[in-house]
């Protein structure tokens, strides 16, 4: 009887995985037509994306259905593979309200790439909020992958027509990431929420904004070239002295890296009190 239940979940894990991945390879075959380095009509990366999507909407299902009746009453005794995957917000609704609240931030961040602006000489997003706030809504499993969709399907969409960079997806999906494992994190005092929050954005900041998404610039910039604005830079405030350090700093501090992330968390402690007010949402933002 252990046995044979043991293959099962071994069965349904293969299966999970095996989704996911047909997921990815969905999307990566989409971006390859996208790109013209896949030789395949233009229409058949509308295809994919569409299968990837469909592909990864069974995967979520699967995953909620497999996981169903885990839990006992109360977020707060819940289990550590339960907290990997879905937020406290999610992990007492339905499999159909999860599917659509995992939808919806996903959306939200095909959104948020599409639109930027810029002020002064510093260019600003919303995607470091859409992110953080897609991992404290749905959980890190989900919201990881929530977001990098949302980035890879946003950037088709952008205007800017640049190029792909796949580390700064991994950034942002990152962030979410953190942002769910942080706030899942069984720690409950009054304000506790707060100190959730500030140590999501200390954490993004040096993990994905420096860590992954700076360090990629770097080695990117490095192989094929920095741009005119970063040389003259570095040459008028370190004198020319092109390192990884000095880069990190001139992209932080004076391409304005620092200040669109500090933008973004002050808009997150700003909408923190009204998400945790919102009552019809049913947000645990504790």
């Amino acid at each position: 009887m252990i046995g044979a239940r043991r293959r099962t979940k071994l069965l349904q894990l293969f299966l999970q995985i095996l989704l996911l991945f047909a997921a990815a390879g969905l999307l990566a075959a989409g971006l390859l037509v996208e790109s013209g380095r896949l030789g395949a009509p233009a229409w058949s990366r509308i295809v994919c994306y569409a299968a990837s999507a469909a592909v990864f909407v069974l995967w979520v299902w699967l995953v909620l259905f497999f996981s169903r009746g885990r839990e006992g009453a109360g977020t707060r005794r819940r289990s550590l593979w339960s907290r990997i995957f879905l937020s406290d917000s999610l992990a007492g609704k339905s499999k159909s309200h999860a599917v659509a609240y995992i939808g919806v931030t996903t959306a939200l961040c095909i959104a948020v790439n599409l639109f930027e602006f810029r002020f002064a000489d510093v260019q600003f997003s919303l995607t470091v909020f859409a992110s953080v706030l897609s991992g404290m809504l749905v959980g890190p499993v989900f919201g990881f992958i929530a977001v990098f969709l949302g980035d890879a399907i946003g950037f088709l969409g952008n205007p800017a027509g640049s190029l792909y960079m796949p580390w700064v997806g991994l950034s942002v999906a990152t962030m979410s990431a953190i942002a769910g494992l942080v706030m899942n994190f069984p720690l409950h005092f009054k304000g506790s929420g707060y100190v959730k929050l500030a140590l999501i954005c200390v954490l993004t900041l040096a993990v994905c904004s420096v860590g992954i998404n700076t360090t990629g610039m770097y080695f990117y910039y490095t192989r094929i070239g920095f741009s005119a604005k970063s040389l003259a830079l570095l040459k008028e405030h370190f004198g020319g002295a092109n390192t990884y350090f000095t880069y990190a700093l001139v992209r932080l501090l004076f391409m304005g890296q620092l200040w669109n992330s500090l933008f973004n968390y002050a808009l997150l402690f700003a909408a923190f009190p009204l998400l945790r007010a919102a009552k019809p949402l049913g947000l645990k933002l504790d």
